[in-house]
């Protein structure tokens, strides 16, 4: 039996941005162990057609597509086309992903699941966003080539997407707020424990590799964002002012020139590092002393499952993170825990994690254990058989 991952964005700024080691392809290695062949198709830019996804023994169908309607109802019917599982499979609840999976299955009859692992909305201010314009900008936003509504997917047609959730055969989510919004099967971001495995790596040989030997490394493995909290970080550093800590960031922001903005004012303290494979991942985090999770208290923060905490938890660093969302129950008491926004805080937690060392690093493994029982490939791989095993039966 053969899923359809279908991807509204396949971009180095979308679900190619780390090489095959975001969630779409996760659920792809789950699928794939439960014995089902699978295949992802989605959209790239129509002006950059590179893709920067490597290393991933999943078929990759990628369709070049405009950014405006109505050229775009072309590559959707391409999209469409491409589509052969016998389960359809919708990541992002998108008019271009979950949308266009709807529309199949009327043609086919063949069930959708949609996997949510954003709030969509809460990048356009979630609730409160309401489309307000004069009658003259509303025309504009219609009949203007590039106008609002002609993106397919403008926050007015995430709002109405939404409605129509209860039309996926099932729902998988991997947090609390995300479940208690939409419903749906709980299915946790899991990690390749074999691969991300400490045993593998020698930490000082790791960080004389990366140039990162002189330092005491805070490791931030993400695309910095306001809402992930680096600046706190940041101006922890500051409070501390000790010349050997440094904040490493792996792979840069993707969207914009946020990176830029913190270098700007806190480049004495931060290292820059590129992007990097899936399968040379576990050797960049093997060479941190401590992996920091600053997220603050924001809805996107609060619906997101940050997937630097499973790198660090499988590799056995100890872990640094804010009281939000679902970060205290997936690290349980294996991490440090500290409150958003709070570089105070921060400050005197990698203080004390420094100093105490030999137990933070003893935290550290028992993190690893908890990623084995509850946050493994193996772990998604059991989930995702019972639910596709109960839609077959329908």
């Amino acid at each position: 039996m053969k899923i359809s991952l279908v991807v509204s964005d396949l971009s180095s700024s979308g679900a190619g941005r780390w090489g095959g080691a975001v969630r779409p392809f996760l659920l792809s290695q789950a699928l794939k162990k439960i014995g089902y062949e699978v295949e992802i198709v989605g959209f790239v830019d129509e002006e950059d057609q590179t893709l920067s996804i490597s290393q991933t023994q999943v078929p990759i169908v990628a369709i070049a597509s405009p950014k405006y309607y109505p050229q775009f109802f072309r590559s959707a019917q391409k999209l469409l086309e491409k589509i052969t599982g016998d389960i359809i499979y919708a990541y992002k609840l998108k008019p271009t992903s979950f949308g266009l999976s709807l529309l199949k299955k009327v043609q086919t009859h063949k069930p959708v699941l949609l996997d949510i692992d954003d709030w969509e909305l809460s990048w356009h201010g979630g609730e409160n966003w309401k489309y307000r314009s004069t009658f003259k900008q509303f025309a504009r936003d219609l009949f203007k080539p590039e106008g609002a509504f002609r993106q397919p997917d403008h926050p007015f047609y995430l709002k109405l997407i939404e409605r129509w959730v209860s039309q996926a055969d099932r729902v998988t989510l991997h947090n609390q707020f995300l479940q208690k919004r939409f419903g749906g099967v709980y299915l946790p971001n899991g990690k390749d424990i074999d691969l991300f495995d400490p045993v593998h790596y020698n930490p000082e040989v790791s960080r004389e590799r990366f140039g990162l030997s002189d330092y005491q490394v805070l490791m931030f493995p993400g695309a910095p964002r306001p809402y992930k909290g680096v600046e706190d970080v940041l101006m922890a550093l500051d409070l501390l002012n000790k010349p050997d800590l440094r904040l490493v960031i792996v792979g840069g922001s993707p969207y914009d020139d946020y990176d830029s903005q913190l270098m700007e004012k806190w480049g004495r303290w931060i290292i820059k590092m590129p992007k990097y494979s899936a399968l040379e991942m576990p050797e960049v985090v093997s060479a941190a002393h401590i992996i920091v999770v600053p997220q603050r208290d924001t809805p996107a923060a609060q619906a997101q499952f940050p997937l630097k905490l499973t790198d660090g938890m499988a590799m056995a660093k100890p872990i640094l993170a804010t009281t939000v969302g679902d970060i205290p129950e997936i690290l349980g008491d294996t991490g440090y825990l500290v409150e958003p926004s709070s570089p105070e805080q921060q400050a005197e937690s990698i203080e004390y994690i420094l100093e105490n060392y030999e137990a933070a690093s003893e935290q550290g493994l028992r993190s690893r254990q908890r990623c084995v029982e509850k946050y493994s490939i193996t772990t998604m791989a059991n989930i995702l058989s019972e639910l596709i095993t109960e839609i077959l039966k329908k």
